[in-house]
């Protein structure tokens, strides 16, 4: 069987470039990946986003790949993510990190409401953006984001974009494995039983210590996730020494 491609789905305001640990891992593993800027981010940043526009860059991203494709994606781009896979069926598998809380009602319009203020911010809330990353991030992870531009001013559109996503209906239409990924102390993880209830075939792991920016605050957990996942839907390839330490990862848990 030919070893998936991993198809990596950035959060929202930053850029592929916060996959670089996962991209460094998965290559020394011997596992090809793809890394897109979604419009209105990196390379991108100049582009209207849309889900629509979000979705036809996975399709092209997912067209390039030789053979079958795992995706992964990170907040906003896990419920991309699972959005895609739901639509396309295409997927060999689906690792949603970070988001598993339905995007809808009071929250999001209030969250809505402070990412356009901050829009308004003479910089458009460049330096603020930039200040919490630096809180929140370890260096070399913040290094990873930062390198890529961060895309402040696109919140409002990916907020709106996203409350038209119904992440439990999508979780119900997919049929392959869905390894949900959270963070000890994420909030975006208060719904994340009642998402695990939708999936077919689905997995809860929870990362000790971790916040909502998993990938980046945990990388060797991640990768480790990560790659017991691609193993798991391709069981001819060797099993790589990360998913053979896959033991001292966080455990699934149902």
């Amino acid at each position: 069987m030919t070893t998936p491609t991993v198809l990596l789905v950035h959060g929202v305001r930053a850029s592929a470039t916060m996959w670089r640990a996962q991209l460094r891992a998965l290559d020394a593993a011997g596992v090809p990946a793809l890394a897109p800027d979604l419009p209105g981010h990196g390379a991108r940043a100049g582009e209207a986003f849309t889900v629509g526009r979000a979705l036809a860059t996975l399709d092209d991203a997912a067209a390039a790949a030789d053979g079958p494709v795992v995706v992964a994606g990170l907040s906003m781009g896990g419920y991309v993510a699972v959005h895609w896979a739901a639509r396309t069926r295409r997927p060999a598998a689906v690792l949603a990190a970070s988001c598993c809380t339905r995007p809808a009602g009071p929250p999001l319009w209030a969250y809505r409401r402070v990412a356009a203020a901050i829009a308004r911010l003479p910089d458009g809330g460049a330096r603020l953006g930039e200040a919490l990353a630096r809180r929140a991030l370890p260096a070399e992870a913040l290094a990873d984001v930062v390198a890529g531009g961060m895309s402040t001013g696109v919140m409002d559109a990916v907020l709106a974009g996203v409350a038209d996503i119904d992440p439990l209906a999508d979780l119900r239409a997919i049929e392959v494995p869905v390894w949900l990924v959270n963070g000890r102390w994420d909030h975006f993880r208060t719904q994340e039983r009642r998402f695990l209830r939708q999936c077919a075939d689905g997995r809860l792991v929870v990362v000790p210590g971790a916040s909502h920016l998993v990938s980046l605050v945990r990388p060797v957990a991640f990768n480790r996730v990560l790659l017991e996942l691609v193993d798991a839907v391709s069981p001819a390839r060797p099993r790589t020494g990360a998913a053979r330490g896959a033991a001292a990862s966080p455990r699934p848990g149902r």
